[in-house]
C-alpha cells in the first residue's frame, strides 16, 4: 500500500496557525454584530475575505513547502548517506531474513564483494546463523566473534524498528509502518588478538624434569663409565631445552627445573615431547636405557602457582609410571609418552615406610573402614583382607566394605561369613559403613585411587583421614587430601603391595590361611597365573604367602569355572575381529553369567595368545552399562587408549565403562580413538 506523507508537530502547527486566527476572527465578528450591526457587516465581509486568501494560500503552499522539506531532507540524506558511505567502520543494513540490502566501502572492501551484492550474510560468516540473529521478540542487540580470510571481527548486530523511526520523525505519521532492519558493524580485533596471543607465547613456563631410573642405570654400567653416561644424559637435555630458548638447572643428581615460554612449550607438544625418546638413544654400555618423566605448569595466575602445577605433574608423571610428559593447566591435565614399562624398584624401603605411616595412623584411631572399588574383584577382596589383619593385629575394630558379590567372588567371601573366627559385621555394607563413620574413624582405600568408582564414594567425603593403596597408574581424578598415599604402578597388584606391608606392620604377625589365601588369589588372578606385570617382588610376596599358609591348589580349585562361563569365553574369542591386523575386538555375552565382566577379561586374555595381536579388547553389556577389558603384552599401551575413553589401569591390564551408548556404537568409538591414536603417534 502506498503511504501518504502527513505533516505533524511544529510545522504543521504553524501553517494551521492562520486558520486559527480566522477562527478567532469569526467569534470577534459575532460579537461585533451584537454592539454595532454595521460595523460587524464590514468586519464580516473582511473575515470572509481573510478566510478566502489563507485556505487558499494554505491548499496552494502546502505541496510546495512539503517539497521543499523533501528537498531539504533529501539534500540533508545525501550529505548523510554520503558521510555513511564513507565511514571507516565497516557497516551494513540487513532485512528481516538476514539479506544485505546496503553497504558502505568499508564493508564491502572487508567481504571483497562489490556494491549492491545481496547475499545473506550467512553466506559470509557462516558461524552467524538466523536464530542467532536480534529479532522482534525476543532479542534487540547481538553481539558475536566471527572470522573472515585470516582476520577476526566483532560483529556487533541492532535491530532498527521502522515504525519507530516513523514515530521518531518530526514530520512523517507512523501510521502503517511495520517490520524492521538490522545494523551490523565490524570491529576489527585482529591487531588486539596477535597482541594478546603475543603476550600469551611470552608467558613463562614452568617444568621439573626427573630420570626415572638413575640408580638402576647407573648400576648397570661400569663405574669407570658412570660419569660419562651422567655428563651426556646433562648435554642431551641441556642442548634440547636451550633450541627452545629455555634454561634447565640440575638441582640434584636426577632432577632439573626448567623455565621457558609457553611458545616453546606449543613446539614440544607438536614434537609429542621427543625428548622422552632422545634420552633412551643415549647408551654407553649400560644395559638400562635411561627415562625421563616432565611436569610441566602452565596458565596459572603467578608463578609460584606454574611451579605447583609443575610439582603436581611431574608428581602425577611419577605416578603413571615415568616415561612420560604432564602438562597441567587449571583447566585441563594432557598427557604424553608412557609407552615404556615401568621399571620395579628393588629396594623395599619405601614399603618399610609406608607400612610404619599405616601402623602409626591406625593405631592412633578407634575403628579401620577398608574399601575397594565398585563390582570388587579378588584382588581387591585380598587387598582388603590384608588390612583387615592389620587392624586385627594392632588391636583395632576394622570392617570391609562390600556390596555386591560376584561369582568369582563368591568363594572368598564363603570364607569369612558364618566363621566363628571372624566377627559377623566384618563384611558390611555401604549404608552400615556410612554410620560407623565419625572422626576417630580412618578409611583405607585399596586397588584404586579414582573416588568416582570406589564401593561407596559417600564415605570419602564422611572420613577426614584416608588412607590409598593402589597399584594403577593414577589419572586427572584422584582422591585429594589423603593422609598417606601409597600407589605404584609397577606392582603387579594391591595384594602384593599389601604382602609387603604386612611384613613391616608388626613382628611376627600371624596370618590365618583363609587370608593368605586370599591375597595369594589376587596376585595370581592379576598376574594372569603369574604371566603379566610379574617382577622379583611379586614373587618374594608369593613366597612369603605361601609360608603363612596359602594354598596354591586349594586357590585353584576355587577358581575352576562353570561349563557356562568356559564357553561364553570360547565365544568371545572364536567371535574375535582382527582389525588393522593387531588389534583384536570382541563382544562377550552376559546371559546366564554372574560375573561376565571378569569372563570378557578373562577372554581378553586369552586373545593375546593368537600371533601378531598386540592388544586385546573385549566389550561386555552388564547392568545397563558397556565393560570393555583391555590387555597387551608389551607393544601398545592398552591404558592411554582407555583414558581417552574415560578409564585407565595399566600400560598392559586396563578397562573403561560407557554409559548411553549401543555396543555398535561403543565399538565404533573405540576403533576412532585406535585410529586417531596411530595416526597421533601416542601407540
Amino acid at each position: 500500500m502506498k503511504k501518504r506523507i502527513r505533516l505533524k508537530g511544529r510545522i504543521k502547527t504553524y501553517l494551521q496557525f492562520s486558520i486559527y486566527l480566522g477562527v478567532l476572527l469569526l467569534i470577534v465578528n459575532g460579537g461585533m454584530l451584537v454592539i454595532d450591526y454595521r460595523a460587524g457587516l464590514l468586519l464580516g465581509a473582511f473575515t470572509i475575505f481573510y478566510f478566502a486568501v489563507t485556505l487558499t494560500l494554505y491548499f496552494y503552499n502546502k505541496p510546495l513547502i512539503i517539497n521543499e522539506l523533501v528537498s531539504f531532507a533529501t539534500q540533508y540524506g545525501q550529505i548523510q548517506k554520503r558521510l555513511l558511505r564513507e565511514l571507516e567502520l565497516p557497516y551494513a543494513l540487513l532485512d528481516d531474513t538476514g539479506r544485505v540490502i546496503w553497504t558502505n566501502q568499508a564493508f564491502e572492501n572487508v567481504v571483497k564483494q562489490p556494491k549492491g551484492f545481496n547475499k545473506s550474510i550467512m553466506a559470509l560468516f557462516p558461524s552467524i546463523t538466523r536464530e542467532k540473529l536480534p529479532n522482534n521478540e525476543e532479542m534487540e542487540e547481538a553481539q558475536y566473534d566471527v572470522a573472515y580470510e585470516g582476520k577476526e571481527y566483532i560483529a556487533k548486530f541492532k535491530l532498527i524498528s521502522l515504525k519507530e523511526m516513523a514515530e521518531n520523525s518530526s514530520m512523517i505519521e507512523a501510521e502503517g509502518y511495520s517490520g524492521y532492519l538490522i545494523a551490523v558493524y565490524l570491529f576489527d580485533e585482529t591487531a588486539l588478538h596477535i597482541a594478546l596471543q603475543e603476550v600469551d607465547d611470552q608467558s613463562l613456563a614452568v617444568g621439573l624434569l626427573y630420570l626415572d631410573n638413575y640408580e638402576e642405570a647407573l648400576e648397570s654400567v661400569e663405574e669407570v663409565r658412570r660419569s660419562l653416561l651422567i655428563a651426556l644424559i646433562d648435554r642431551k637435555i641441556n642442548k634440547y631445552i636451550s633450541a627452545l630458548d629455555g634454561i634447565v638447572k640440575k638441582m640434584e643428581k636426577d632432577k632439573y627445573l626448567i623455565v621457558m615460554r609457553k611458545k616453546s612449550i606449543a613446539q614440544l607438544q607438536e614434537s609429542r615431547f621427543d625428548l622422552l625418546e632422545d634420552v633412551k638413544t643415549v647408551n654407553i654400555g649400560n644395559e638400562m636405557a635411561v627415562t625421563i618423566s616432565i611436569g610441566v605448569g602452565l596458565d596459572g595466575l603467578t608463578y609460584a602457582q606454574n611451579y605447583e602445577f609443575a610439582r603436581n605433574a611431574i608428581d602425577l608423571a611419577l605416578g603413571r609410571g615415568g616415561d612420560q610428559a604432564v602438562i597441567k593447566t587449571p583447566e585441563s591435565i594432557t598427557y604424553y609418552g608412557g609407552k615404556s614399562q615401568q621399571v620395579e624398584k628393588n629396594t623395599r624401603v619405601k614399603a618399610r615406610v609406608k607400612a610404619h605411616a599405616l601402623k602409626e595412623i591406625i593405631a592412633g584411631k578407634d575403628r579401620v573402614i577398608i574399601m575397594g572399588h565398585r563390582l570388587p574383584d579378588v584382588d581387591s577382596f585380598g587387598a582388603a583382607v590384608g588390612i583387615y589383619r592389620i587392624a586385627q593385629a594392632l588391636d583395632r575394630k576394622a570392617h570391609i566394605v562390600l556390596n555386591d558379590v560376584s561369582n568369582s567372588l563368591q568363594p572368598l567371601v564363603d570364607l569369612f561369613k558364618n566363621n566363628p573366627e571372624y566377627e559377623p559385621d566384618m563384611i558390611v555394607g555401604s549404608s552400615q559403613a556410612i554410620e560407623m563413620a565419625g572422626s576417630n574413624t580412618v578409611l583405607v582405600v585399596v586397588d584404586v585411587n579414582r573416588p568416582t568408582i570406589t564401593e561407596c564414594p559417600d564415605l570419602l567425603r564422611a572420613c577426614k583421614s584416608i588412607v590409598v593403596l593402589d597399584h594403577h597408574r593414577q589419572g586427572a581424578e584422584t582422591i585429594e587430601n589423603a593422609t598417606l598415599s601409597y600407589v605404584e604402578p609397577y606392582a603387579s597388584s594391591a595384594c602384593e603391595m599389601v604382602s609387603e606391608i604386612l611384613q613391616y606392620t608388626t613382628d611376627n604377625i600371624k596370618i590365618r590361611t583363609e587370608e593368605a589365601d586370599c591375597m595369594y588369589a589376587g596376585i595370581v588372578i592379576d598376574t594372569n597365573n603369574f604371566m603379566s606385570k610379574t617382577g622379583v617382588r611379586t614373587f618374594e610376596a608369593a613366597a612369603f604367602l605361601r609360608r603363612n599358609g596359602a594354598d596354591v591348589t586349594r586357590v585353584r580349585k576355587m577358581f575352576r569355572e562353570d561349563a557356562i562361563e568356559y564357553k561364553a569365553r570360547a565365544d568371545a574369542v572364536s567371535q574375535a575381529e582382527i582389525y588393522r591386523q593387531t588389534f583384536a575386538i570382541s563382544i562377550c555375552t552376559s546371559e546366564d553369567l554372574q560375573s561376565p565382566t571378569v569372563v570378557g577379561a578373562q577372554a581378553a586374555n586369552e586373545l593375546l595368545n593368537i600371533k601378531g595381536i598386540k592388544a586385546s579388547f573385549v566389550l561386555t553389556e552388564y547392568q545397563g552399562k558397556i565393560y570393555v577389558s583391555a590387555r597387551s603384552i608389551d607393544e601398545v599401551n592398552v591404558q592411554i587408549i582407555m583414558e581417552r575413553l574415560g578409564g585407565g589401569g595399566h600400560m598392559s591390564i586396563a578397562g573403561c565403562q560407557m554409559e548411553g551408548v549401543s555396543m555398535a556404537e561403543a565399538i565404533g568409538n573405540l576403533k576412532a580413538t585406535i585410529d586417531i591414536m596411530l595416526e597421533e603417534g601416542d601407540i
